[in-house]
C-alpha cells in the first residue's frame, strides 16, 4: 500500500542543441572548414610544382649533357678580313728618381674590312636524341656562304698601304663550339682554295675564332670568297651577319621552328615536316663599322639566349640577353673600342619540340587551385540538395586524388606524351572520384552527374591549353559562367535546412 502511493518523478525537460552543436552543423562552420581545407592543399601543390621543376631541371641537364657531346647552339659569325702591320710607338715615363725616359716598342695591330656583301644558304636536319626518358633537338647542317670584298679606304684610317703586311693576311669567321665542326671548313678565295685553323688567340673577334692565312701579293683586298663547313649543334642556329649586306636562306626538315633574334624573315614557310626562310639585312642597324683598327676584341655579347618554348622562355631568354649593354667609345673607322653586339643584331632559329611536356604541365597546375574549389563546391552543393552529409574527411579523401592529378599527369607525360598523358590521368581522376561519391550517396545518378562535372572541368583546362592567344579570355568567360550558374543554383537551396540532413 505505501508502494503504491509512492509517485514517479517527472521527467526532466529535454535540453535542446547548444549554440556550439548549431553552429558546427551549419552551412557557414562547413564552408569554413572547407575553405580552410582549400587553403591547406596549396601546400601540397606547392610540392608538386617543386616536382614539376625539379623533372624539368632534370631534362635540361640532360638535354646540356647530350650537347656537349654533339654540339652545343651554335652561332656562326663573320667574314672579317685581317691585314697585320707594325708600328712604332714613343711613350715617355718617369722613374722612381724622377727622370723622364723615352722608351720606344713595336705593336703589331691589324686593319680589318667586313664584306661588302655575303649570302648565307643553310640546309638543316633536326632530330631528337634521346638519354633514357630524356630527349634534345638537335641537328646537322650543310653552311655555305659566298660573296665580296672591296678595297680598304685608307683615306678613313691613320695607317698607310705601304705599312701592312698583305703576305700574312687572314681571314676570320666564329664558330661558338668547335666541337660540333663535322669536317674542317674550307675556303675559296678567287682560284685558291685554303682551310681554316683554330685562331691562335691574337685576334678574338668571336667567341671561337678561326682563321685562314691568305696572302694577298696584289695589296688588294676587292676579291670573291666562298666558305663551306658542316656542323652539328642542339636546340639553336644563329648567324651574325657583319657584310654591309647580308642575304641568309635556311631551309631545314622541322615543322616548328621559331624565328628569334633581331630580324623576322622576309619569306617563311612552314610546313607540318619542313619550313623554308629568308633574310635580307642591310648594315644600317650594325653596331660594327665597315672596316677599323686595332679593336681585336669580341664582336658580341656571350652567352647567346636560347628560347626552350614558344611562351614564356622566350622572352625571358630575349630579356636576359638583351639587358645588358658593352660600354663603348666611338664606333668609328679609327683605332677604337667597338660596341658589342647582342642578340638583337643576330638571326636565330631555334628548333622546339612539338610538344613540351614540363611547360604544358606546369601551365596546367596553375589552374590546380581553381579545379578544386570548383569539386568542393560542386560537392558542397551536393550535401545541400541530397541533404547527405559529407564528411570532412572525405572532402580531404577526394582533394588528395586531384593534387594526386598532377603526379600522374607528369610522370605518364614522360612516357606518352602530354595529350595521352593529360587523358589518361583526367579518366582516372574522374572514375576514382565518382565511385567514391556513389560509395557515400549509394546514388549512381548523383555520381554519373559529379563525373560529367568534373569532366568538363578537366576539358575545359585542356581547351585553354590550346588557346595560349586566347587562353585568358575563354578562361575569364568560362570561369563567369560557372560562377553565374553557382548563383543561380544557390537561390534554390534552404540554406536552414542544412543542420537537418
Amino acid at each position: 500500500m505505501e508502494h503504491e502511493n509512492q509517485q514517479t518523478p517527472p521527467p526532466l525537460p529535454s535540453r535542446g542543441p547548444s549554440f556550439f552543436e548549431k553552429f558546427t552543423q551549419s552551412a557557414v562552420a562547413k564552408l569554413a572548414t572547407v575553405f580552410i581545407l582549400i587553403i591547406l592543399l596549396l601546400i601540397p601543390m606547392g610540392l608538386v610544382d617543386s616536382l614539376i621543376s625539379e623533372r624539368r631541371d632534370r631534362d635540361r641537364l640532360v638535354s646540356q649533357e647530350i650537347a656537349g657531346k654533339w654540339g652545343a647552339s651554335q652561332v656562326f659569325s663573320g667574314p672579317v678580313l685581317g691585314i697585320p702591320y707594325t708600328r712604332r710607338h714613343v711613350v715617355d715615363k718617369t722613374d722612381d728618381t724622377g727622370k723622364v725616359k723615352t722608351l720606344s716598342y713595336m705593336e703589331k695591330d691589324y686593319v680589318f674590312l667586313v664584306a661588302n656583301k655575303a649570302a648565307f644558304s643553310a640546309q638543316v636536319s633536326p632530330q631528337y636524341l634521346k638519354r633514357g626518358i630524356y630527349q634534345t633537338v638537335t641537328y646537322n647542317a650543310q653552311l655555305r656562304m659566298k660573296g665580296n670584298f672591296n678595297e680598304i679606304d685608307f683615306s678613313k684610317l691613320d695607317v698607310r698601304a705601304e705599312e701592312l703586311d698583305w703576305e700574312h693576311a687572314k681571314l676570320f669567321i666564329g664558330v661558338s663550339d668547335l666541337k660540333g665542326l663535322s669536317s674542317n671548313p674550307q675556303l675559296k678565295w678567287g682560284n685558291n682554295t685554303l682551310s681554316f685553323e683554330m685562331g691562335n688567340g691574337e685576334v678574338g673577334l668571336f667567341e671561337r675564332t678561326m682563321e685562314s692565312e691568305m696572302a694577298l701579293p696584289t695589296k688588294s683586298t676587292k676579291g670573291d670568297f666562298e666558305i663551306s663547313l658542316d656542323i652539328r649543334g642542339s636546340q639553336s642556329l644563329t648567324f651574325f651577319p657583319t657584310a654591309r649586306e647580308s642575304i641568309i636562306d635556311v631551309t631545314g626538315a622541322w615543322g616548328s621552328p621559331s624565328f628569334n633574334g633581331g630580324y623576322l624573315p622576309e619569306e617563311r614557310t612552314v610546313h607540318t615536316d619542313s619550313f623554308l626562310a629568308s633574310w635580307r639585312i642591310p648594315s644600317f642597324g650594325r653596331k660594327i663599322p665597315q672596316q677599323w683598327t686595332g679593336a681585336k676584341q669580341q664582336l658580341y655579347q656571350v652567352p647567346i639566349g636560347v628560347a626552350s618554348d614558344y611562351t614564356d622562355d622566350v622572352s625571358a631568354a630575349y630579356a636576359e640577353y638583351s639587358s645588358g649593354t658593352a660600354a663603348a667609345a666611338s664606333v668609328g673607322e679609327t683605332k677604337s673600342a667597338l660596341q658589342q653586339s647582342t642578340l638583337e643584331d643576330m638571326v636565330q632559329i631555334n628548333f622546339l619540340e612539338s610538344v613540351n611536356n614540363y611547360q604544358k604541365t606546369t601551365r596546367v597546375a596553375k589552374y590546380g587551385i581553381l579545379v578544386i574549389v570548383l569539386t568542393f563546391t560542386a560537392l558542397f552543393f551536393t550535401e545541400i540538395i541530397k541533404k547527405q552529409r559529407v564528411h570532412i574527411v572525405q572532402y580531404i579523401l577526394i582533394g588528395a586524388a586531384m593534387v594526386l592529378f598532377y603526379c600522374l599527369l607528369l610522370a605518364i607525360g614522360e612516357h606518352l606524351g602530354f595529350n595521352w598523358s593529360y587523358l589518361i590521368s583526367s579518366c582516372a581522376t574522374v572514375v576514382l572520384i565518382a565511385s567514391f561519391i556513389y560509395g557515400i550517396t549509394k546514388e549512381r545518378k548523383t555520381s554519373q552527374v559529379f563525373s560529367a562535372i568534373l569532366a568538363i572541368f578537366y576539358a575545359f583546362i585542356y581547351l585553354l591549353m590550346q588557346l595560349q592567344d586566347f587562353s585568358l579570355i575563354v578562361g575569364t568567360i568560362g570561369v563567369f559562367i560557372i560562377l553565374a550558374i553557382l548563383m543561380r543554383l544557390s537561390t534554390r537551396v534552404n540554406w536552414n535546412s542544412f543542420g537537418d540532413a
